[in-house]
């Protein structure tokens, strides 16, 4: 069996030789990758091997890619494949496909390689390591011939690594204690839904309700006690030795968007729940008590209300909330007692700010800078604060054909500047974003102006000052252009956020733990909104991400990550308790 110090202290050529065929007929990038020696990690390993290929010039990434067979093409037909792309083919069931798929693959491998140039690749046995179904893998297929070539190229590169690390895996008889597990687990709350076309999980639903019982289920399972809250949080509580010790808490949130995917939030509560399962199995106790928590609301999907259940963790949870109603006209409050909660409980929640050690979150980064990185996981250095609003314009709706365009007031023309002005006034200026994500053109048709238009603001930044400016820029903007249009403007502010940074002591822990795991230190901001911020009301808070595949993608079912990165998480995440032991 082929170890990690067996690598470190082979020679060059025997190092190449035992790395063959992890990378498909290219042992130029062992034997670059070679010259870094010793690996403190097999995670260091896998950063070299992937800078060597990075580093390639763009003629050997070609031929990189080149290398590799088409799916259930002629090669894989005739028996003409390594062993390796043979036994991954067949994981997948490539070589069971009925006529039916034989032929959608070849045409799909057709204009695929007269588009691009090179072959698709794709890591058959997918985020997991057991194969992804025949089903999947053409509608990936499909999917991405609607890339530019440089993203399709960036793409197939990031795949070949991704089978690199599961070849790697193999050669090393690696055992992931923490990524199946998690994968696992995220595929079974992934099941529980309120539709059955989509993962849709939303406060108080039987869906809700569900969910949270098999999470309590599975915190008990793994030595925790366990209960669910008066709003809905599901709380366990890995008990240190000493009762008077203090908390750090854990966790994100379990709810999700409509048609949303897996691992948002539930990976940070999923996570912990597999370690504390770990330290439970090998009889270890913290010098303080570990809380991973569930938060209940995170996402404001049913009743337009963020953060309701790490708000009552803070103690500041807002009754007057109790009576708001979903759209269907049923309160906060009646659902909290169809489910058996008392809301007059959710008072007694809050935490005791002296009584805590801390806040850390790991949650996937919903979005691409990880990823175009090569890198697993990064130390979060703030969560972006944001400004939202609601614009309703009025101008006059006319017929189309006889109202001259000096003598419009057209409200979706109106809007069409503002869309540009936020694009103008938040591009180049480091953290700060601004997007129109709603925009609507109320009982518009073809030939008539529009007289009305409402549209979505949202402006964010690492920098209070710098988003408050910005903002103060943009709505100044707004009326100018609607007082040069003859267009009547109203306006709702929807959401005031300030940005929360994270404490560096905190961040330099996971810094460390990251360092510890044999991978670079990397920092980067968090643009979107987390429980993390609601906790920084009482307690030092940190981030850790972790990568996201299929572009970052989030909110979406496509939204995806890896067992290997999980596992790398995992690890870090329980270096920096281990951390916080020794201090």
């Amino acid at each position: 069996m082929t170890t990690l110090p067996d690598l470190n202290t082979c020679t060059p050529a025997a190092f190449v030789e035992a790395l063959r065929g992890i990378y498909e007929h290219s042992p130029w990038i062992a034997a670059r990758a070679g010259a870094l020696r010793p690996f403190a990690s097999l995670a260091a390993l896998k950063q070299a091997l992937q800078a060597a290929v990075t580093q390639g010039s763009e003629d050997e990434q070609l031929a990189l890619l080149r290398a590799h067979p088409e799916l259930a093409g002629k090669a894989a037909i005739a028996g003409e494949l390594t062993a390796e792309s043979t036994g991954e083919q067949a994981a997948s069931g490539l070589n069971r496909c009925s006529p039916e798929e034989y032929a959608v693959l070849h045409e799909l491998n057709a204009q695929y390689k007269e588009k691009f140039g090179f072959p698709f690749i794709l890591a058959v046995k997918g985020p997991t390591g057991r194969g992804l179904t025949r089903a999947a893998i053409i509608a990936a297929f499909a999917r991405r011939l609607n890339n530019t070539r440089a993203d399709e190229m960036r793409e197939c590169l990031r795949q070949v690594h991704r089978i690199a690390e599961i070849r790697l895996n193999e050669l090393l008889r690696v055992q992931l204690r923490f990524g199946p597990r998690v994968m696992d687990w995220a595929e079974t709350l992934g099941a529980i839904s309120d539709s059955p076309d989509n993962l849709t999980c939303a406060y108080m639903t039987p869906a809700h309700r569900r969910t949270a019982g098999q999470l309590r289920d599975w915190m008990l399972e793994a030595g925790m006690d366990a209960h669910v809250d008066a709003a809905g949080n599901v709380v366990g509580r890995y008990a240190a030795a000493l009762l008077d010790a203090k908390t750090l808490i854990t966790g994100s949130h379990y709810d999700t968007v409509r048609n949303g995917g897996k691992y948002d939030g539930r990976l940070g509560i999923l996570l912990p729940i597999a370690l504390v399962r770990y330290l439970h199995e090998r009889g270890e106790r913290l010098p303080f008590h570990l809380e991973v928590i569930g938060f209940a609301e995170e996402e404001g999907v049913r009743f337009r209300s963020t953060f309701l259940g790490s708000s009552a963790i803070t103690g500041r949870f807002d009754p007057v909330l109790l009576d708001q109603q979903d759209g269907m006209g049923v309160a906060i409050r009646e659902a909290l007692r169809e489910a058996g909660h008392d809301p007059a409980d959710i008072k007694a929640i809050a935490r005791d700010p002296a009584s805590l050690l801390g806040f850390v979150e790991v949650h996937i980064e919903q979005g691409p800078v990880l990823l175009e990185r090569g890198l697993p996981v990064g130390v979060v250095t703030a969560i972006a604060g944001s400004s939202r609003y609601l614009v309703e314009l009025s101008g006059v709706a006319s017929h189309a054909g006889t109202t001259p365009m000096g003598m419009r007031r057209d409200a979706a023309a109106a809007a069409a500047e503002i869309v540009l002005l936020v694009e103008r006034r938040c591009s180049g200026r480091g953290s700060l974003v601004g997007t129109v994500g709603q925009l609507e053109v109320p009982s518009g048709s073809v030939n008539v102006i529009p007289g009305q238009c409402r549209l979505s603001l949202d402006i964010r930044a690492a920098s209070d000052e710098e988003r408050l400016a910005a903002v103060d820029d943009i709505l100044a903007g707004v009326s100018a252009i609607c007082a040069r249009r003859g267009i009547e403007e109203k306006l709702w502010k929807l959401v005031e956020a300030d940005a929360a940074p994270c404490s560096p002591r905190l961040m330099e822990r996971l810094g460390a733990a990251i360092e510890a795991a044999g991978l670079p230190r990397f920092d980067l901001l968090s643009g979107a909104g987390h429980d993390a911020m609601e906790m920084a009301n009482i307690t030092e808070v940190a981030m850790l991400f972790t990568r996201c595949g299929n572009g970052g993608i989030s909110h979406n079912p496509l939204e995806t990550m890896t067992a290997d990165d999980a596992e790398v998480a995992g690890e870090v995440l329980l270096r920096f308790l281990r951390s916080l032991e020794a201090q």
